[in-house]
């Protein structure tokens, strides 16, 4: 190590105090964090493209240091969706510190990867006080039932007002309206346990029909419309 010749000239001032990094809270215990091996826990990070055309939600189960299980969802760009296709291939196996500096494609991905590694090494995931932190397989849970993540798409327009395509639930058939054509409720089928009952035998129209639902007052409507054509 070269030093430049002012600081040769300095004299030596003792360090005090050398108590290292202060604890952050992971899986249920406080860690002095070192290296990149003593960092663990499951957390999400959301990312954004440069023309902000789409997103991505990133979730990653981290243990010593070492990416177990990842889940990566898109939305708005299609070119997103292959990129992440390659970015939960490429993941899994890595350290935290390789998946920050790995190029993941898609602008999206690399800034979700960069905020949810800030939650890790600043001790802020969503298992920082779970003991023992969540099991590998964690992720999916946010999928729910049929494994779909859940995406809510409105459209509105001043002149025609809005348009219900699909909520948490599913997607949106039917919208109800009243006597004054405000919406009170709509009509949805499930479309993963839909698509997981076909594949286990059902027929197409029974699972269809098993798994509509309405929410809000919809069988009180006096107006049905498909959003999508009317």
């Amino acid at each position: 190590m070269n030093y430049s010749h002012e600081v040769e000239e300095m004299c030596k001032v003792a360090k005090g105090p050398h108590h290292g990094p202060a604890p952050i809270p992971e899986e249920g215990r406080w860690v002095k964090a070192y290296e990149i091996k003593d960092i663990s826990g499951m957390s999400h990070g959301i990312g954004w493209c440069a023309p902000q055309q789409g997103t991505c939600k990133l979730t990653l189960n981290i243990k010593n240091g070492i990416v177990e299980e990842a889940l990566v969802e898109t939305i708005g760009c299609s070119g997103m969706t292959h990129s992440a296709a390659m970015a939960a291939e490429i993941l899994p196996g890595k350290t935290l510190l390789e998946c920050l500096n790995t190029d993941l494609v898609c602008d999206a991905i690399n800034v979700a990867m960069r905020e949810i590694f800030l939650q890790f090494v600043y001790g802020r995931t969503q298992s920082a006080f779970s003991e023992d932190g969540l099991v590998i397989g964690a992720g999916l849970e946010d999928l729910g039932k049929g494994l779909r993540s859940q995406v809510g798409t409105m459209y509105s327009t001043n002149k025609k007002g809005v348009r219900y395509l699909e909520m948490a639930e599913g997607y949106v058939t039917r919208m109800a309206l009243d006597a004054d054509d405000q919406v009170i409720g709509y009509e949805f089928v499930k479309l993963g346990k839909m698509l997981e009952d076909i594949r286990n035998g059902v027929s197409p129209d029974e699972a269809y029909e098993k798994n509509k639902g309405s929410y809000g007052r919809f069988a009180d409507g006096v107006k049905y419309i498909d959003p999508r054509k009317e």
